[in-house]
């Protein structure tokens, strides 16, 4: 292995390795999570028409007014004479010439005791069937959404660059879009590497559970990804160069093999297909041996250390900027980034970065919060990483009770 990269130049190096990925228009549906590639600016006012705020009436001129009719959500009435009301349900367009909707619950229908007319409508109580004092006015525009109230046509909703959420697809669909153009999320083959672990049922033989198979995917969802199922690869040459050369992704993310043991290939698998190295080793425990190459092809080859804990560590350290470049996202994994002080002592490593997994508690208003390693954070251990809510990042030398530490939040 080469002289180690700094943690921090180390996730500079995976952030500067790609550019963000192709903008593609795909339906509302398929781009929540992604990142907004135009300005969405609305194709129509909105709300699109003079709409109902409320049930009840609308309501023309000076009261009383005959109820002429109602009218349903989704359906039209060219024109309202002064003194006619129609029943409207909240959301219905409203008829030109109407003025203002009186709401149910302040509406008092009286029958004609003539029969000419339809029933005539008051302001009132209902309940009490009592007349207000001003019966037969309604302040103009109460409960009426106004065509245009949220917006113009051509107006500016978003600008590009943010995520789609489900509020935004949601708002992108009101707003008359029927697709969105995103930049395209980063596809991630993950490649399961170790003959000593076993798929299912309780460690046996010398044999223990993958625990990086069933986690990874949830991570790089997380992280903006869209991770491929896993496959296991025997821990020979030869089959790990099938599975690179299988594997048609933007990013594959390999797990073990890192080091340089017997049954580590990874290196040689990459300098075979004539990889260019970004990292080849990172000061920072655990996971130090973690790795990232790019192929001749484009395709990045990131290298997770066997160890659950330490291939966490290359997570963060090495994937979260790297995706989030990919996916239009640049900087997103720095702005993660949170800051608190350490409630107690960390034993620090003299030359490198330690990743260690902390619980967090607000100390006092408007403070940082503190953060308390949890046990059980070995670096073949998951035990604390699980009840942790973040990880710190302590630097060399430092660790004393008190000091400002930053924290990468946990999914």
């Amino acid at each position: 292995m080469s002289d180690l990269t700094t943690w921090a130049r180390a996730r500079r190096a995976a952030r500067e390795a790609a550019g963000a990925l192709p903008v593609v228009e795909v339906p509302l549906a398929a781009a929540v999570g992604a990142v907004l590639a135009q300005p969405l600016v609305s194709a129509t006012p909105l709300p699109p028409f003079d709409a109902a705020g409320m049930d009840g009436w609308a309501v023309s001129g000076p009261g009383p007014w005959t109820v002429v009719g109602e009218l349903l959500a989704g359906q039209v009435l060219d024109r309202l004479v002064d003194g006619a009301a129609v029943r409207v349900a909240t959301g219905a367009a409203l008829p030109a010439g109407a003025d203002a909707v009186l709401r149910r619950e302040r509406g008092l229908l009286e029958e004609d005791p003539h029969g000419a007319y339809g029933a005539q409508l008051w302001v009132g109580d209902p309940v009490r069937g009592l007349r207000a004092p001003h019966p037969g006015y309604v302040e103009p525009g109460t409960d009426v959404r106004a065509r245009g109230q949220e917006c113009a046509a051509g107006e500016h909703l978003l600008e590009a660059g943010g995520v789609v959420t489900p509020v935004v697809a949601g708002m992108a669909a009101a707003a008359g879009y029927d697709a969105l153009p995103v930049v395209r999320p980063p596809d991630v083959a993950v490649l399961v590497l170790g003959d000593e672990l076993l798929e299912r049922g309780h460690a046996r033989d010398g044999r223990v559970r993958d625990a990086l198979g069933p986690m990874l995917p949830g991570w790089i969802a997380w992280l903006g990804g869209r991770a491929f199922p896993p496959v296991r690869v025997p821990d020979t040459l030869a089959a790990l160069l099938d599975a690179l050369d299988d594997a048609n992704a933007d990013v594959i993310v390999t797990t073990g093999s890192t080091a340089a043991g017997p049954a580590d290939h990874l290196h040689a698998a990459l300098d075979r297909l004539g990889a260019h190295w970004v990292v080849d080793g990172v000061a920072v425990r655990p996971g130090t041996p973690m790795c990232l190459a790019t192929l001749p092809d484009g395709r990045h080859v990131l290298g997770l250390p066997g160890n659950p804990l330490a291939a966490v560590s290359a997570v963060l350290t090495l994937a979260a900027p790297l995706l989030a470049v990919l996916r239009g996202e640049a900087g997103a994994d720095e702005a993660r980034v949170e800051q608190a002080v350490l409630a107690v002592d960390v034993t620090p490593h003299p030359e490198h970065v330690r990743l260690v997994p902390v619980t967090r508690r607000r100390a006092e208003p408007g403070g940082d919060p503190a953060a308390t390693p949890t046990l059980h954070a070995g670096p073949a251990m998951l035990r604390g990483l699980s009840l942790a809510d973040g990880v710190a990042v302590v630097p060399p030398g430092g660790g004393a009770r008190g000091s400002g530490v930053a924290v990468l939040p946990l999914p």
